[in-house]
């Protein structure tokens, strides 16, 4: 069974990502949940991955760090749960958008943190408006392109969506506004019962402290 370590629910969108993915291909799973406001917390984090990070991925006698590393594991790992989609320029289009949300939208993440639980008003700033708008367009994009396909980015679930979900959850927390297609899709995943446990554990942890 694989390992799970990730940090606290409210807060942790790059934990979001690998425990979606192995709920959503129903594999189970030990999860263990680190306090990231520990005083010891880089102690902890560096006796279980030298990277010091989480989320990290357990398998028997290795260890995956770093969502997309960990996410692409479980791609690997289970071929038939198409992760990827399987036409190549899907596919394509699929990584890139991966790859971007991985490594870019800086001021989304500093200007409108993970709060699942928070109800908070949308931050005002011209680069934080150009992040939303990319992102809007590639939902837009994809979800015109697939809506027949099914109600995910590209019909059936992908790594797009679990690395998107994290966005969704600040969207709903700072109540962007989103045209149709992209609100079908934002609402569409707040109704996973897999989003939903973990919006309940986040509220547990608010609860708790």
């Amino acid at each position: 069974m694989f390992r799970l370590i990730i940090g606290n629910k409210n807060t942790s969108s790059w934990s979001l990502r690998p425990w979606l993915v192995l709920k959503m291909i129903n594999e189970p799973f030990e999860e263990v949940v680190v306090d990231l406001a520990s005083p010891d917390i880089q102690a902890i984090l560096s006796s279980i991955t030298p990277a010091g990070k989480v989320p990290v991925l357990q398998d028997k006698q290795l260890t995956v760090w770093d969502s997309l590393a960990i996410c692409e594991y479980l791609a690997e790992c289970f071929p038939g749960s198409h992760l990827w989609p399987s036409d190549p320029a899907a596919r394509a289009i699929a990584r890139s958008m991966v790859a971007e949300m991985h490594s870019g939208f800086s001021h989304l993440r500093t200007q409108m943190p993970l709060d699942v639980h928070g109800r908070r008003k949308e931050a005002q700033s011209a680069t934080l408006d150009a992040d939303i708008a990319r992102i809007v367009h590639l939902w837009e994009e994809q979800r015109t392109r697939y809506h027949l396909s099914g109600p995910f980015l590209f019909g059936h679930f992908t790594l797009a969506d679990a690395f998107f979900a994290p966005v969704v959850f600040r969207f709903q927390s700072y109540d962007v506004d989103l045209p149709p297609a992209s609100r079908a899709w934002v609402d569409h995943m707040l109704a996973l019962p897999a989003m939903q446990e973990w919006a309940q554990a986040a509220a547990t942890e608010i609860n708790l402290g």
